[in-house]
């Protein structure tokens, strides 16, 4: 008391703030979290990953796993055999390296899976050490939106020489009588059609990733 005049006690102290670190966790949060309306969650390592992430690397895993396929049963196409022509035993020797078109399934199948892999490791560093998206520019966007178109138009041109040749081995040439030579090479025939079916469905999962970054593009 002083001067006879009753000392208001002082005001308790303010609940202390969010530490600047934590406003900043919490904003980048709720920034992830409404980025264009996208349920996100939060992986083992700390990254945020949204629907839309989770389909590209479905996508990217699917392109590589088919263009693996396709070129792994290409390159194992090789036989020999023998085959009866008009009374003749003739030898017969196939592999893939003899034909144009199977080389250049093979290269394009190779380049396919060499472009996945290096898609999918980009996405796994910033996911891991960067924590940030699988897309993060639209720069990036277009980037990968044209190897996807590239690659699509690729994988079609590859299986429809690659089947071009195949039905040739399997019907002759026309007006010409040859024999059915995949009724003796028919391990080397079994091999070209499986990688040439996994080529195509690689084409599907690239134009599917492609349409996929359209829909990126067109969000962002």
């Amino acid at each position: 008391m002083m001067n006879g005049h009753k000392t208001e006690p002082a005001p308790p102290p303010p609940p202390p703030s969010a530490t600047p670190r934590q406003l900043t966790e919490a904003k980048v949060m709720a920034e992830e979290n409404g980025r264009q309306g996208e349920p996100c969650v939060r992986s083992k390592t700390g990254g945020i990953l949204t629907k839309g992430d989770v389909v590209v690397l479905t996508l990217r895993l699917l392109c590589m796993a088919t263009s693996v396929t396709a070129m792994s049963f290409m390159v194992t196409a090789r036989q020999v055999s023998a085959a009866s022509f008009y009374g003749f035993q003739l030898q017969l020797h196939s592999k893939w390296s003899f034909f144009y078109s199977f080389e250049y399934l093979v290269g394009v199948t190779a380049t396919a899976t060499a472009y996945s892999l290096l898609q999918l490791l980009i996405a796994g560093s910033r996911l891991l050490v960067k924590k940030s998206p699988v897309i993060p520019s639209r720069n990036q966007a277009w980037l990968v939106f044209a190897g996807d178109q590239i690659l699509a138009y690729a994988m079609m041109s590859a299986g429809s020489a690659a089947s071009g040749v195949a039905n040739l081995n399997r019907t002759g040439i026309r007006h010409t009588a040859l024999p059915n030579f995949c009724k003796s090479l028919d391990s080397f025939c079994d091999h070209v059609t499986v990688s040439i079916a996994f080529t195509f469905f690689s084409c599907v999962m690239y134009a599917a990733a492609a349409v996929q970054d359209v829909i990126w593009l067109s969000t962002h």
